[in-house]
């Protein structure tokens, strides 16, 4: 008996996806609901549960690869671990070959890094995990090599001056959607300087940072002016009665933004237990697609990095984006005295076909006035 496995629909609006690797290797073994493939859409990248116990004896979709939705990559013998016939896109593959891990065990950055340089991946030693060979290791390799060795005299001398990354699919997307973004909406930023003294105050002692307070902050200056909360629309601005904020949150190789659902009715604890769950999915790549859909405005934390202040792009459909920046103590003049506060930048980046400067600025005073306030403590 076998188990087909098949490329899931990963959203409604995604009709393809990419098989970045197998995570586990033809012929072995596979418990239901272990992490089987990595596939990666132009919204998420995430790991596919196996949906039987078995072996796998059938590979019809190599990583790499790009399929539609529904495309049959792989099939799950059921059957005992020594009567399994193995398959890589339809060749029968001995037992003794299993032995040595093919080609198609490495990622396509790894193969393409390798082919770049002209490496052999048979020779390169892999320190990942169940010795996966890494980007790293090839780089590594071709350091020991060069110029002699498996590189090619014209991959040596390129490597010594420079490298290329091979370009990921979720890099592909992010680069397409930024520019698209530039050339649809009017791009105009707003920065505002917040006093963070009561919340700094409240959060003495309490397992909670900064970030659940300018969400919250941030719902309620959209309660106050909506049209902040929109997208526009051939037929007008449809302004969106529901507050699903978008939390970009960065990977290793790129860009992922969460959506906290119905923002306005949780309060700070729940946020930030949201905020840390969906942060940590998305760097282990346990989202499911829902929950990078749907949000109609967006936060970016940039200041966690050391940020002051930037101009993000805005995440469309929506119409705003607000950028956080880090928290410092600085002087500040406070009724004719100095004195000593944390401060951060906020920069509102918004759609100028949607609302103009002084609607936004409005928002952002809002923003600013409600993190400012000292009743926290009502909305745990």
């Amino acid at each position: 008996m076998a188990t087909d496995i098949i490329m899931p629909q990963l959203g409604e609006s995604i009709a393809e996806g990419t098989v970045v690797k197998w995570l586990i290797p033809l012929g072995g073994a596979i418990e239901k609901d272990q992490s089987l493939l990595e596939v990666e859409t132009e919204k998420v990248d995430l790991e596919v549960p196996s949906p039987a116990t078995g072996v796998l004896n059938e590979i019809l979709v190599k990583a790499g690869e790009t399929v539609a939705v529904g495309t049959l990559l792989a099939r799950i013998d059921n059957t005992a671990p020594s009567e399994v016939v193995h398959r890589v896109g339809g060749v029968v593959v001995r037992p003794v070959e299993l032995a040595a891990p093919g080609e198609e065990h490495h990622s396509p950055a790894v193969r393409q890094l390798a082919k770049e340089h002209g490496v052999d991946l048979t020779h390169v030693k892999g320190t990942g995990t169940g010795g996966r060979v890494s980007k790293k290791d090839v780089l590594e390799f071709v350091s020991r090599s060069a110029p002699a060795g498996n590189a090619s005299p014209a991959a040596a001398e390129r490597s010594m001056g420079e490298e290329v990354l091979p370009l990921t699919q979720m890099r592909k997307t992010i680069a397409e959607r930024m520019v698209k973004s530039r050339q649809t909406s009017a791009h105009v930023s707003t920065v505002f300087e917040a006093d963070y003294s009561s919340v700094a105050t409240f959060r003495a002692g309490r397992n909670l940072t900064y970030l659940p307070f300018v969400v919250r902050a941030v719902t309620k200056a959209l309660r106050d002016v909506p049209i902040v909360n929109s997208s526009w629309g051939d037929q007008g601005i449809v302004v969106r009665k529901d507050l699903h904020i978008g939390i970009a949150t960065a990977l290793e190789d790129g860009l992922l933004v969460p959506v906290i659902r119905h923002a306005d009715r949780k309060g700070l604890t729940q946020l930030g237990k949201e905020i840390a769950d969906l942060a940590e999915r998305a760097r282990t790549k346990k989202l499911s697609p829902d929950e990078v859909q749907g949000g109609t405005f967006t936060i970016t934390n940039h200041g966690g990095f050391g940020s002051l202040f930037s101009t993000p792009i805005i995440h469309q459909p929506q119409i705003a984006i607000l950028g956080v920046g880090a928290i410092q103590k600085r002087a500040v003049i406070i009724n004719e005295a100095i004195a000593i506060r944390p401060m951060g930048y906020l920069s509102l980046t918004f759609d100028h076909r949607v609302i103009d400067g002084a609607t936004a600025d409005q928002f952002m005073a809002k923003v600013k006035d409600y993190l400012a306030q000292s009743h926290w403590e009502q909305i745990l």
